[in-house]
């Protein structure tokens, strides 16, 4: 059994296009470290070379399914594409991992996917009844082999690509590689999961988020838009191509990627990730403010809202948890008693700077409540006085069908209890959410739209949890 402290997103793309013949599968090898905590359960890179595409994947994190060996075995390739994926219950599989190669009559196509294709059964038993046959439960391969067969019915693939995604529904960014050295990149019209692309002298790179790009001497030059399609070449930008993006309200950019996905220092839709949550913490202090002793946050993405809390507050800002980072994955315990623990081994109260004080205590959410309840009764052993906790997402009220795994509704807190209730369960002294409002505020500078839909149910099917939808296994 996983140890789900967080509600977690599906995964992330890496990909690159040279303009020589260097160290391709080395790049995305970096990139998808830097993206790995998009995903851990499986990793996995396609390299072009030659006319051909050679893949390499499996169930693990980035370091454990690629040795050194193991890349330097690959092929010597200009374009590369890689995946690292977060899987849902049952789905962790060598099958399921991406990216996934597929094979047609005049090529071949290596395709990742971050997002979830809503639409994917009825694609599936369309295209099986045309003769195709899949490998896996995932969705990812149903977009790959949407991609090949349109690409055979079109007799190109420039708009065999073009005619596939405009049949997809739901969230897709796509990095896909031809076996000609073609690099795609494609956002889903509503733009539901970041996608940019990095400039280097070497070449092209998209990504999943910016900060990989740090990490491979990659610049970020752009956000590809929703709607947008970018093909590359040889490490340049051939042309893009832009079906226009939807705005349909409620829907939009995933707003759970500032609050907790991204990296602090990634730069989503011209909006700094660490901005946006330092901003989150000032707007809780304005909507939910107190009077205590000191401000902490809990590892990781509560520490940079902690931080613009204490600053809109005045209240100083002090370490509460020394976070163990040795864990791994997930904590697998054959008892219960073995599983509460788990907490307890990954943040350690640091006494000596709550002791005998009013905290107020700093986290990105509250999913069922067991987690939250933990970490403030352990604040509380260590000698807090009083534990006041603020949480910088509105309540979860509703399942995702896009890509993010939320608990099926009847199992979230929120829906359950009032806010009162919540509060003495999780044994808080109080307790404070941002408003929707105040959230949008703190991510204003990102002017585009944003999904809600977890917090509102606008345009989120509100009476589907995710248990009854068909497995998202991106």
């Amino acid at each position: 059994m996983k140890n789900r402290r967080k509600i977690n997103e599906e995964c992330a793309v890496f990909g690159v296009s040279l303009k020589t013949s260097v160290e391709a599968a080395g790049l995305v090898y970096n990139g998808l470290l830097s993206l790995q905590h998009r995903g851990q359960e499986g990793a996995g890179i396609a390299v072009v070379a030659n006319g051909s595409i050679e893949c390499k994947k499996n169930v693990g994190l980035v370091s454990e399914v690629f040795s050194a060996h193991t890349l330097a075995a690959l092929h010597k390739g200009n374009t590369a594409v890689g995946h690292t994926r977060y899987s849902t219950t049952g789905s962790d599989q060598k099958a399921n991992m991406g990216p996934f190669v597929t094979e047609y009559l005049t090529g071949r196509i290596a395709t990742a996917h971050n997002g979830n294709i809503t639409n994917a059964k009825e694609l599936r038993g369309m295209l099986q009844h045309c003769g195709l046959r899949f490998n896996s439960t995932s969705d990812s391969e149903v977009v790959a082999s949407l991609l090949a067969y349109r690409i055979i019915k079109e007799k190109n693939i420039f708009k065999g690509i073009k005619k596939a995604v405009s049949e997809l529904e739901g969230a897709f960014s796509l990095a896909v590689a031809d076996a000609d050295g073609h690099l795609f990149a494609i956002r889903d019209p509503h733009g539901f999961r970041p996608l940019v692309l990095g400039k280097s002298k070497e070449g092209i790179a998209v990504a999943s988020e910016s900060c990989a790009f740090d990490a491979c001497g990659f610049e970020l030059i752009k956000d590809v838009l929703p709607g947008e399609m970018v093909i590359i070449k040889d490490g340049e930008i051939l042309r893009t191509e832009q079906s226009g993006a939807k705005t349909e309200n409620g829907l939009g950019l995933c707003i759970f990627e500032y609050v907790y996905f991204a990296r602090p220092d990634s730069v989503i839709d011209g909006l700094s990730v660490y901005e946006a949550r330092f901003n989150m913490g000032a707007v809780l202090a304005d909507e939910h403010p107190k009077f205590a002793d000191v401000v902490c946050g809990v590892p990781d993405s509560g520490l940079d809202a902690a931080a613009g809390y204490a600053a809109a507050s005045g209240l100083p800002l002090v370490t509460g948890f020394i976070k163990n980072r040795y864990i791994g994955r997930s904590f697998i315990y054959p008892t219960q008693s073995k599983r509460d623990s788990a907490v307890k081994l990954k943040l350690n109260p640091l006494a000596a700077s709550i002791r005998g004080k009013k905290v107020v205590l700093v986290d990105d959410s509250i999913v069922r409540g067991t987690t939250s309840e933990k970490i403030v009764k352990s604040l509380k052993n260590a000698g807090a006085k009083e534990v006041h906790l603020r949480i910088s997402s509105p309540p979860f009220l509703f399942a995702c069908r896009y890509g993010t795994d939320i608990d099926s509704i009847d199992k979230l807190i929120a829906n359950n209890l009032s806010l009162d209730e919540i509060c003495r369960k999780i044994g808080a002294d109080s307790l404070g959410y941002i408003s929707i409002e105040g959230l949008k505020r703190a991510c204003g500078k990102n002017k585009r739209s944003f999904c809600t839909a977890c917090f509102t149910g606008e345009n989120g099917k509100k009476s589907v949890c995710k248990d009854s939808l068909e497995e998202k296994t991106v």
